[in-house]
């Protein structure tokens, strides 16, 4: 899909504030209310737009740790991955995942209520996994940056 100026600047401020009403963003946009709308039902039909999402803070829920792991597998056989990948989908306490190359499979941005709960998930999630050769843990001193936002430039 073709993506036009108006369409970068709709994506561009969504993903700053999802909030901002039809007006705001015809405002933005040199369009009408109406017409922007229809372009961002279009951007989420196409796929363009995956979800409309608030960024919750951790803290105000009682997440006060959080941790990137990096997971190695035991071998690198599609059945193995896929197993993976679905645990990953299926486990709240994890954020975020990624299959990467490197040194590890995947890289994996989990939250935990503080260390024995991690601990506990370590436990559950890595230790009862036998398709797990390892993991690393780092935990995260300070969210510096939080965004789910992506730069978005004319071609």
């Amino acid at each position: 899909m073709e993506l036009d100026r108006a369409d970068i600047t709709l994506l561009n401020a969504v993903q700053k504030n999802n909030r901002l009403t039809s007006e705001e963003l015809a405002a933005r946009t040199n369009l009408s209310p109406t017409a922007c709308q229809r372009r961002l039902k279009r951007l989420r039909a196409e796929g363009v737009i995956e979800a409309d999402v608030s960024i919750v803070s951790p803290k105000a829920v009682g997440r006060q740790v959080t941790v990137v792991v990096l997971v190695s597998l035991e071998r690198e056989r599609a059945d193995i991955i896929d197993r993976f990948k679905s645990a990953i989908r299926n486990t709240p306490e994890v954020m975020i995942g990624y299959y990467v190359t490197g040194d590890a499979d995947f890289l994996l941005v989990v939250t935990a209520r503080d260390m024995e709960n991690y601990e506990q998930f370590t436990r559950r999630f890595f230790y009862e996994n036998n398709d797990i050769k390892g993991f690393k843990t780092m935990v995260v001193m300070d969210g510096v940056k939080r965004s789910f936002a992506f730069p978005i430039d004319e071609n």
